[in-house]
């Protein structure tokens, strides 16, 4: 692969494809511990178990879901954090009512 073609990928799936494969590595493992009990010895899958066991597509979604909630709760906390500075900034602007415009009929 060129050095324009690695570029064009982006800065999200680089960064985010080793923490579903350590999701998906961490599903199996305890999935391994709950069936085999005491023989469990902490065996390590391939990334093709994972993948045919459906532990990557689970760990995936699992992964971009937390994603998406960190980066909702992120943006609800920033637009608290706008208004509390706009109610500071003039706290009576919260409690007024818009300005309404009285149309008068021909008189």
């Amino acid at each position: 692969m060129s050095k324009s073609q690695t570029q064009n990928h982006g800065k999200f799936w680089p960064t985010v494809r080793p923490l579903i494969w350590e999701k998906a590595q961490q599903l199996y493992q305890e999935e391994q511990a709950k069936t085999m009990g005491a023989d469990f010895k902490g065996v390590t899958a391939t990334h093709k178990e994972l993948r045919e066991g459906g532990y990557f597509h689970t760990a995936k979604l699992i992964v971009l879901r937390n994603l998406w909630l960190q980066r909702k709760t992120l943006l609800n906390i920033e637009d608290t954090q706008e208004t509390t500075s706009a109610l500071t900034k003039n706290p009576i602007r919260h409690f007024k009512s818009p300005s309404t415009k009285v149309e008068s009929k021909g008189r």
